[in-house]
């Protein structure tokens, strides 16, 4: 079964609501993105990007409570 970002977002919330989700998409930041976030997503990453990006930005989530 395929599902989409903010189905899997949905999903693991279901499973534990403090759940902490970086999203990460070609797209920018409107439309669908826009909406993950505003239901709690902690951070959003546009493809392509560097390790060193992607690394900075699961720390600062995971900094966070």
């Amino acid at each position: 079964m395929n599902r989409g970002g903010a189905e899997t977002f949905q999903k693991l919330k279901g499973i534990d609501p403090q759940v902490r989700v970086l999203l990460s998409s070609g797209y920018s930041l409107e439309g669908e993105a826009q909406r993950v976030m505003a239901a709690g997503a902690r951070g959003f990453i546009q493809k392509p990007y560097r390790l060193a990006a992607l690394s900075l930005q699961v720390a600062e989530i995971l900094a966070t409570s």
